[in-house]
């Protein structure tokens, strides 16, 4: 019975040290995405950039991070003027996981919406 109990546990351990180790780098990267996109939004508030060219910065950062999403699916809209409107920052995107036997669909919403000084 104690052998039973041993086996069970080092099998727990295991396959929690897997789960951390597949699951935690798409939630790692999601974090480091937003933090960009937040990032993106401040700076951008108050430059004249056009919202493609925010765009693509958004999605060379999100290359670099290994993060699926298209230049499509971010979405970004300037209002006002320069300095004193607000910009939004909007980049769903979908990480299929393969765990053994459970397919995994982790479905992230980064965004952030920033607003300039009145």
């Amino acid at each position: 019975m104690g052998s039973l109990k041993m086996v069970v546990g080092i099998f727990v351990m295991v396959a929690s040290v897997y789960l951390i180790a597949v699951l935690a780098p798409p939630f790692l990267s999601n974090y480091q995405f937003e933090d960009a996109i937040r990032t993106e939004a401040q700076m951008d508030t108050y430059n004249t950039k056009t919202e493609d060219q925010i765009r693509d910065a958004i999605f060379k950062k999100a290359q670099d991070l290994d993060v699926p999403v298209t230049r499509e699916q971010i979405k970004v809209q300037r209002s006002g003027v320069t300095g004193t409107g607000s910009i939004s920052i909007e980049a769903p995107y979908t990480v299929h996981i393969s765990l053994p036997g459970y397919p995994l669909d982790l479905n992230f919403e980064p965004a952030t919406r920033n607003k300039g000084v009145l």
